[in-house]
């Protein structure tokens, strides 16, 4: 349809019929289904509206499946005035039907481009299945491990999150509007990732340096990369709610950033605003969000409950409604729906997309890609086909490796293979035996908000002997490799936790089985990082393999037999416990630092526990050793407009094939603010044959020297800067140079 077309339908609307196209709401409001569960308080107000105004809404959530959408897309333009199609959106952060490592491990990957690929996997059979946009990529960053919404970020790293946030949404929206991809929806603006203590829908409280210079980045990129959709968040900004506070939706989001798409409020977020105290009512919630720029009140209904009337009684300009109006119209006409209302929908292309070999080979290297190798105490990994091996731990033989969100995959049977099933399959001829050993949680355990999951309903004696066996398992074993983890729905929307360990249980057996067998290889699920003392001081080998996906237990058998070797790297640091969290790589420097190793007290240093993370930003290990050397600089001094090649030679000292992640630090030695120790600004992925060698290098420019100086206002600044080049965090390889600036030799 010609823009000209879309400003006539909006001109031959009601004032009801646009403040409807501004309103989302769940599909059992259209089909009578069985009602989705309510994420917020206002549960109660919410069906009140639904009575009255749901058959107004412009856009649903929650529905997926082409026949069902297809069913309620024709018999709501039916009755629709102007016929307008409904936009379908959902939750799809790591895959539709092919469940591909939540982004917290695809961060691991440190790979974007890859992650933009899964990316475009999952809008393929997304668009297949009716729908028309997901709410991803959450680009937020995220420092404090008790927030359960870690799993959905790709970790604490401003520049690692922008890389993935532009390279996610390209994948989405590949090709432009086609019919095998969805409207990205970037969340969560602003800063949702920073929640006192950790606690979700906690407010935040960050500088404005902090704020500008590590927060907003990521949205940034995800918008310069045509982002149709950007989602509020819950919580404060400055002491105003995101979802109604003007200065940051209408000067930072669309002002500096550019953002003209479709701004969504989260789950019933506009009527919230009320419950924070800042809106007196949820009228002038209603106008507060409008104002500042919320086109969809998701949930909530006071958009179509108040809006017509505020702009009947002069309060609102029609002209702001008219703005949000054709911004929704805008982006059904750019997904195509007033040709295709289906958007391609088709119940035999859903069936032959989802879950096809191709989709699932992306899966699997995916998982394979993002397993981070946290210890490997005198090589025990890989595994021998000479060793009697006994895997014992409750992932053994189970099918939750999807992660809390992966609702639409793995439904089908046989979609995802165990650890137990993929082992039966690879290890034929081998000696293994497989032991439960113990629930994921104990038994009663009930997790809150999350009906999906029955509590272990085994009887005590049958869990203590479930023990015994294990135990006895281990004592005749070479080697035990114990599948651990938290349960899935430990981390996700909702799943904050004061406590980051695993759980009891499963540490009980741990001690039991270490205590007979010192052989122990931990495969570590997880949504976020551990509290792992327990685990590292015992364990011989320690792998990360997160929420994997439905390829996991294969992927999980290939890296610890080395068909396949680990080559991730941590995109969050795992703190010592949980004491030290937030906890992040790049602090900014302190007048006091502690050296490690040095007797010191008035520095900056707990008295109890070390300083520093268990496992550091951006480590990992391989089967393999990797030897680099100094850092080369190609000139010491930079002016505007040139630019530095920093390199090293990287050689494969080992006896097999490795990939190393070799990354480039920077540190701004001198600042008019403190500057963070080192920040990452660069990473090249190379695989290496044992004995070969080759050059990594990367080219350093004015531009990532810059630094958030006022708002609207980035600069660097002259003086020395140190380049570090490593496999990690840690690295203290480096080299100096010089940023020389013309008005730096004038003001001399």
């Amino acid at each position: 349809m010609e823009q000209r077309q879309l400003i006539d339908l909006l001109n031959d609307m009601s004032l009801e019929e646009k403040a409807g196209q501004l309103f989302q709401v769940t599909g059992d409001w259209f089909d009578g289904t069985e009602a989705l569960e309510q994420t917020g308080p206002e549960a109660e107000e919410t069906a009140r509206i639904r009575r009255r105004y749901g058959h107004l809404a412009g856009s649903v959530l929650g529905v997926y499946g082409a026949a069902n959408i297809k069913r309620i897309q024709s018999a709501y333009m039916e009755r629709q005035p102007h016929h307008i199609p409904l936009l379908f959106m959902l939750d799809i952060i790591n895959g539709y039907k092919t469940i591909y490592p939540i982004p917290l491990a695809q961060g691991a990957m440190f790979d974007p481009e890859f992650a933009g690929d899964c990316a475009a996997m999952a809008a393929k059979e997304g668009a297949a299945g009716g729908l028309h946009v997901t709410f991803s990529p959450m680009v937020d960053l995220v420092r404090d491990a008790r927030w359960g919404r870690v799993m959905e970020s790709t970790g604490e790293d401003v520049y690692l999150n922008s890389l993935y946030a532009k390279a996610m949404v390209e994948g989405y929206q590949r090709p432009q509007g086609g019919t095998d991809s969805l409207a990205s929806c970037v969340k969560h603006f602003a800063g949702y990732g920073a929640p006192e203590g950790g606690r979700e829908y906690q407010t935040m409280e960050l500088s404005e340096e902090t704020f500008h210079e590590f927060y907003l980045p990521a949205y940034e990129s995800a918008v310069k990369a045509g982002s149709r959709m950007v989602m509020t968040a819950f919580q404060t900004v400055n002491g105003i709610p995101a979802t109604v506070n003007r200065e940051l939706l209408r000067g930072i989001l669309r002002g500096e950033m550019g953002f003209d798409g479709v701004l969504i409020s989260d789950y019933a977020a506009i009527g919230e605003t009320v419950i924070h105290g800042v809106s007196e009512d949820r009228a002038d919630a209603a106008r507060r969000a409008l104002e500042a720029g919320v086109d969809i009140d998701m949930m909530s209904g006071v958009y179509p409950e108040y809006l017509a009337g505020l702009v009947k009684n002069g309060t609102l300009d029609e002209m702001l409604l008219d703005e949000s109006v054709l911004r929704v119209l805008e982006l059904k006409n750019w997904l195509g729906l007033f040709e295709d209302p289906f958007h391609g929908a088709d119940e035999a292309r859903e069936a032959r997309t989802s879950l096809c070999e191709e989709h699932r080979k992306l899966a699997y290297e995916a998982a394979v890609k993002s397993f981070v190798l946290l210890k490997n105490e005198d090589a025990v990994l890989p595994l021998s086909p000479k060793q009697k091996i006994a895997f014992i731990g409750p992932y053994t033989d189970s099918q939750d490796m999807l992660g809390s969100w992966s609702f639409t995959g793995g439904a089908e049977t046989g979609a995802v293979k165990t650890i137990r099933a993929a082992a039966e399959e690879a290890l034929a001829g081998w000696s293994v035996t497989y032991h439960t050993g113990c629930p994921v949680l104990a038994p009663g355990t009930v997790l809150e908000g999350f009906e999906r999951y029955k509590p272990c309903g085994a009887p005590q004696e049958e869990t203590d002997r479930w023990r015994e066996e294990a135990r006895k398992a281990a004592e005749e074993a070479d080697v035990v490799v114990m599948p651990l983890g938290e349960h899935c729905f430990q981390s996700g929307e909702a799943a904050s936790r004061a406590f980051i360990e695993i759980p009891e249980i499963q540490q009980d057996l741990f001690r039991a089985v270490s205590e007979v067998n010192p052989n122990v290889v931990a495969v570590v699920f997880s949504g976020r990082p551990l509290d792992l003392r327990v685990i590292s001081e015992r364990a011989r080998a320690v792998l990360s393999v997160w929420m994997p996906g439905m390829e996991g237990g294969r992927a999980i058998i290939d890296v610890l037999t080395g068909t396949r070797a680990p080559s991730g790297k941590l995109p969050m640091s795992f703190p010592y416990c949980v004491g030290q969290v937030p906890v992040h790589y790049d602090s900014l420097m302190t007048g006091r630092p502690y050296r490690k190793g040095k007797q010191e007290r008035y520095v900056s240093r707990y008295q109890d526990i070390p300083a520093d993370p268990l496992y550091f930003f951006g480590y990992g290990l391989t089967y393999t050793s990797m030897e680099l050397s100094e850092v080369r600089l190609s000139k010491h001094e930079l002016t505007p407009g040139e630019e530095i090649e920093a390199s090293v030679t990287i050689k494969n000292t080992g006896k097999r094939e490795g990939t190393e992640t070799v990354q480039l630090y920077l540190r701004d030695v001198t600042g008019n603010t403190a500057r963070p120790v080192k920040q990452l600004k660069g990473l090249k992925r190379i695989t290496l044959q044992p004995g070969e060698e080759a050059k990594v290098a990367f080219s350093i420019g004015e531009d990532q020297l810059k630094f958030f100086q006022k708002p609207g206002l980035w600069d660097s600044e002259a003086g020395a800067f140190l380049v570090f080049i490593g496999t990690d965090s840690r690295t203290e390889h480096s080299a100096l140079f010089w940023l020389k600036k013309q008005e730096a030799s004038e003001n001399t």
